[in-house]
């Protein structure tokens, strides 16, 4: 029989034995033993810890929260930053998977190790973000082209983490060769109609995810964008599936990229470095 929401906040109190409510909500909802790596039943974690990231201002509410349980989320897009499911919802709990988001409205986040809460909340003369402290990529770059606006945000070191690398990229379903990563969060921001420039050099492992407005994460056989064999469109909340494929120890390999803005938009960059 499903467990209310009611009966989920009576059974999870710290007066229950930590084997017993193993018992009680994995017979209840089998996927939970997927959360095996991490243990959200230790009464002595502290749970909800929250911070401001980097990137937080005026403009944009950006959150960490970690050792989550039962975290209400008014607005905001919820990226799940481990390596271990994300569980979602009340009376229909969900799966958020390792890496994914979503965009919880009134939502509820009732499990997870480790999440990202992003959500723009003055749009108006977002674009200044330049004036507020992020950097245009021509600085970083010298090749980068003179007259492409796309700028970057303060970046956070978010910790350590765990992960297989080719579970990760999706080339491997069970882990063989776990690794352990510093996780780095920044923004992006593009206004409309922004080509962010074809690429295919990364030291480390990424995925991005919609924050703002509507863009899209392509795939070219060349460097040349008539080559265009693979257009990801990306709504607010999504997370696209990584790009990179392993071929050595810390070496990954990219097929040539861009992320192309349709609309004024910001997005997640969500890196793991070696």
């Amino acid at each position: 029989m499903p467990i209310s929401d009611a009966m989920w906040r009576k059974q999870s109190g710290v007066s229950l034995q930590k084997r017993g409510a193993r018992a009680l909500f994995s017979s209840a909802y089998p996927w939970l033993d997927m959360l095996e790596p991490w243990n959200f039943w230790d009464p002595t974690t502290v749970k909800n810890a929250t911070r401001n990231l980097a990137f937080a201002d005026e403009f944009i509410s950006a959150k960490l929260v970690e050792d989550v349980v039962d975290y209400e989320v008014s607005d905001a897009v919820v990226v799940n930053l481990g390596p271990s499911p994300m569980v979602t919802g009340a009376e229909h709990p969900a799966i958020v998977p390792p890496w994914k988001s979503t965009w919880l409205k009134g939502g509820r986040i009732k499990s997870a190790e480790r999440a990202a809460l992003i959500k723009v909340v003055k749009a108006t003369n977002l674009g200044g973000a330049q004036f507020r402290g992020w950097d245009w990529l021509g600085n970083r770059i010298r090749s980068f082209p003179r007259d492409t606006p796309l700028f970057i945000s303060a970046q956070d070191e978010i910790g350590q983490v765990s992960v297989d690398p080719r579970v990760f990229t999706n080339e491997a379903a069970v882990s063989t060769a776990q690794q352990t990563f510093t996780l780095k969060l920044n923004l992006w921001w593009s206004p409309g109609d922004t080509d962010c420039f074809i690429h295919n050099e990364h030291p480390f492992l990424e995925v991005h995810t919609q924050i703002h407005g509507l863009g899209r994460m392509q795939k070219f056989t060349e460097r040349d964008q008539s080559t265009l064999y693979e257009d990801v469109v990306m709504p607010i909340g999504y997370s696209h599936d990584p790009f990179c494929r392993v071929t050595g120890h810390n070496q990954w390999t990219y097929p040539w990229h861009r992320y192309y803005a349709d609309t004024d938009s910001v997005w997640l960059a969500v890196e793991l470095h070696p």
